[in-house]
């Protein structure tokens, strides 16, 4: 996409990459497993996953089958493990393009095995195990019993890992991530049974620092890749930057309105300051007259109902021209917004509000070669 609007995202890769590394070190130099999944959580998936393999990862994660294509077509040759449930087609492609799918049921497992032979290729699987989070995942150690039963009969799939997710490691106040943990392990007792030495990974970003035995073979790093630490504990950096340039300002008198609602009514002589961004781009209309925006290093308030397509801004006494840079997300001087901030406003949490920031925005990476997200 040529990047015409002012309106863009820009990407720090270097501090994702300095993220990766502050996350190993705190899980004990653990390997980890990039998860790059929706976009690299709207940071842009290719050139994540390439400024991380250059900063040593040597495997990466996504959610859906189309994810792991777009990285094998990129040139991302290390090991790809797609976490979501697939099916027919889903287990063709998976074999076709080497990409790991996760199993758990024993149609699954027989669609990848004859996708497989189809192609005269091995296929790789890692054992999805349900401990707790109750979404995908084999559940009793009956039902895996059947499941490696039928790998018996599956010599195009090799089970090269084993996996199960926590469903509240980053809550101080509980300790189901202990229980879950001893249920994972009881299955794979029932793993080793059958000759079953998998890799073994469990943890994701906030179990991997406060659990060292969830850590085995691998961790997971998702959201501390990207700068958000939910146990606050990590010396992380914000990896987003949601900017955009003034294209409007005007003075209103006080009695009148900004936007549509009306929901702001000005008390005084009042600058505002219009942006070329709106709930189209993933500012949220949950935004309107609660977030501040960063103008000249100031907080000022977003003023009236967020727009499909524009904001506006009360820049009272700050001498505001187009042209001028407004930062919605990130740092500006010494001020900054952080998506903490924006979720705590929409009432959600920091993931949904990086994944939420949509296509139409550029993604753009400074001190890149070239700039700007491939495609």
């Amino acid at each position: 996409m040529h990047t015409i609007r002012p309106t863009r995202l820009e990407i720090d890769l270097d501090a994702i990459c300095s993220n990766y590394r502050a996350l190993r070190a705190a899980a004990g130099g653990s390997p980890a497993l990039a998860v790059v999944k929706a976009d690299a959580y709207g940071h842009g998936a290719v050139p994540v996953a390439r400024a991380l393999r250059a900063a040593g990862a040597d495997m990466f994660a996504v959610a859906l089958i189309e994810e792991g294509i777009e990285l094998r077509e990129a040139g991302i040759e290390a090991p790809i493990l797609m976490l979501g449930a697939t099916d027919g087609p889903g287990a063709l492609a998976a074999a076709e393009y080497g990409i790991t799918e996760v199993v758990f049921t024993r149609d699954a497992l027989l669609a990848l095995e004859g996708a497989a032979k189809s192609l005269g290729v091995h296929a790789k699987a890692h054992l999805k195990i349900d401990t707790g989070m109750n979404r995908i995942g084999v559940r009793t150690e009956e039902e895996l019993r059947d499941l490696l039963e039928a790998a018996r009969l599956c010599p195009h799939v090799e089970i090269t890992g084993a996996m199960t997710h926590c469903a509240a490691a980053d809550d101080p106040e509980s300790d189901f991530t202990l229980e879950q943990l001893e249920r994972f392990d009881r299955m794979l007792a029932v793993a080793a049974e059958y000759g079953l030495r998998p890799e073994r990974h469990a943890a994701a970003s906030a179990a991997a620092v406060r659990y060292p035995q969830a850590r085995y073979d691998r961790i997971r790093a998702g959201i501390a890749l990207y700068g958000f630490d939910p146990m606050h504990t990590l010396p992380l950096r914000p990896a987003m930057r949601l900017v955009t340039r003034v294209s409007h300002v005007k003075r209103i008198a006080p009695g009148e309105t900004v936007s549509y609602g009306r929901r702001f009514c000005a008390q005084r002589e009042t600058d505002i300051a219009t942006l070329p961004i709106g709930y189209a781009d993933g500012y949220r209309r949950a935004f309107s007259c609660r977030a501040q925006a960063l103008v000249h290093g100031v907080r000022v308030p977003v003023v009236g109902s967020v727009c499909m397509d524009q904001i506006m801004l009360d820049v009272t006494g700050l001498s505001v021209r187009p042209g001028d840079e407004a930062v919605l997300l990130g740092r500006q001087g010494g001020e900054e917004i952080t998506s903490e901030e924006l979720a705590g406003l929409a009432e959600t949490i920091p993931y949904e509000i990086m994944t939420g920031i949509s296509a139409r925005v550029p993604r753009v990476y400074p001190g890149q070669e070239g700039g700007e997200a491939d495609g």
